[in-house]
């Protein structure tokens, strides 16, 4: 049961036969009480998506899908999703303080359609509807006893700048293009981009710039928020020293995230592995590793922390990411693979509408399967006084320049330069001749070259074709 959450967007990533919905609906009803999943008609009342919302976010998330009904369950057909949407997001904004939720996804099967509705686990605050604080238990929802009430409020307490008003910015501060390009990316959005930054928590209800809307749309987004940057620099030994190559990036979270990625991307050694005889192109982090550890540094640190900015650090043997703020809510060391907990929701679910984030799970338990798929360690996590630090130990010397390959594949053949020089020669372009050969080695006698094929051959390596001038040498 702990991991349907994870099987829902699996399944709602692959839809794509008329079947699968009916299947995937029978599955998660056969499992048993499910308090992780909600079925509602289509004709649902916003008053029962609110409270089924609200229990879900006090505890462990879910997803309510709506335009199911029967026993067993069925899509119904939505006869008007764009009315059906506007129902879930009002209530979403039912209840106190309002939800932020990922945009509702239709998805047709069978010439019917079903609206997924996620509501995230990890949720930063207590939620309560028409004075209620509500729970889950089984398939129901429930009113939370005080002991658990108090409870949660503790695991919840949480800094929250980023939904508080800017002092002095206007909607002028906020880039016009941006916020357009982002509205326009929201397929099936047909809100004013004002109402969805309203929605979104990047603006308040007095239309005033949050700093989560600055932070992201924002101008000059340091202007009101100085350290809201990235400091990146590039050692050339395992230690800090007074060579190094140093920059400061700013702008918006997105422009940080894609100058912080090319900057590594750029500086990272791209070498090779042999795998047997055959030589493997490789990077020396896997890139997919320090886009998840750039983007969790962004989305996840404590703008609150003044007078400190994120730091990457990269070594010859490591790269080290640091953001201010120390692990939120309930989230330890221990259990950081499991768990979730969003400091800043209304910057984690933008970030995960451009793309950037995968919003259930924030990316900590791929980056350590990648690693390991890539034959390196896993990261290393470890808080310190007042932050957070994410190390990555890569391939370093492990990677092989090409002429380091050069050399290792045939070393235990004991060859001379020149037939190393050969086999290198043939392992890229198929077969060798003789002129070939000659002009690899252009010093060398004719009679030397040769000799060394003759060698080659003689050693099994190398099968000679054709005779005379038509003379040419393949692998054997």
């Amino acid at each position: 049961m702990a991991n349907q959450q994870d099987h829902i967007y699996e399944t709602m990533g692959t839809i794509d036969s008329p079947n699968v919905v009916e299947a995937f609906v029978g599955q998660c009803l056969g499992t048993g009480p499910n308090e992780e999943i909600e079925f509602h008609p289509a004709q649902v009342r916003a008053v029962r998506l609110a409270e089924t919302m609200v229990a879900m976010a006090n505890s462990r998330g879910g997803s309510i899908l709506v335009g199911v009904s029967g026993h067993p369950p069925k899509p119904t057909g939505i006869l008007n999703p764009t009315e059906v949407i506007e129902a879930v997001l009002q209530a979403s904004l039912m209840p106190i303080p309002p939800l932020i939720i990922p945009l509702p996804e239709i998805v047709e099967t069978n010439g019917r359609e079903i609206l997924f509705v996620t509501i995230p686990a990890g949720l930063p605050h207590v939620y309560r509807f028409r004075g209620r604080y509500l729970t889950r238990r089984g398939r129901t929802n429930e009113t939370i006893s005080t002991m658990a009430l108090r409870q949660l409020l503790l695991e919840r307490t949480s800094s929250k700048i980023e939904s508080q008003e800017v002092p002095g910015a206007t909607l002028d501060d906020l880039d016009e293009d941006a916020v357009r390009a982002y509205a326009d990316s929201l397929s099936g959005v047909t809100d004013d981009p004002l109402h969805l930054l309203r929605r979104r928590g990047c603006l308040t209800g007095e239309d005033h710039p949050t700093y989560a809307g600055i932070l992201l749309f924002g101008r000059d987004p340091q202007q009101f928020l100085r350290t809201a940057s990235i400091l990146i620099a590039r050692y050339p030994g395992r230690e800090m020293g007074d060579q190094f190559l140093r920059e400061e990036i700013v702008g918006t979270l997105p422009e940080q995230i894609r100058r912080a990625e090319s900057f590594v991307l750029d500086n990272m050694r791209v070498g090779a592995r042999l795998i047997g005889l055959e030589r493997e192109e490789h990077t020396e982090y896997p890139q997919a590793v320090v886009r998840e550890t750039i983007v969790n540094a962004v989305a996840h640190r404590d703008y609150s922390v003044r007078g400190e900015e994120a730091r990457l650090l990269m070594f010859s043997d490591r790269i080290e990411v640091y953001s201010p703020g120390r692990l939120a809510g309930h989230v330890t060391l221990r259990n950081i693979l499991e768990e979730r907990f969003s400091r800043n929701e209304v910057i984690v679910q933008v970030l995960s509408d451009m793309g950037f984030i995968e919003r259930l799970g924030y990316g900590i338990d791929r980056m350590v399967r990648l690693m390991e798929d890539d034959g390196l360690p896993p990261p290393k996590f470890h808080e310190t006084a007042n932050g957070f630090r994410v190390t990555l130990y890569g391939h370093g010397d492990r990677l092989l320049t090409p002429e380091q390959v050069t050399r290792s594949r045939w070393a235990h053949l004991m060859l001379n330069e020149r037939q190393e020089k050969a086999l290198e020669f043939l392992s890229d372009r198929g077969r060798i001749t003789n002129r070939d050969f000659q002009s690899l080695c252009p010093e060398v006698s004719a009679e030397t070259i040769r000799r060394d094929l003759v060698d080659l051959v003689e050693r099994g390596l190398l099968l000679k074709i054709g005779e005379k001038r038509a003379t040419y040498y393949i692998f054997k």
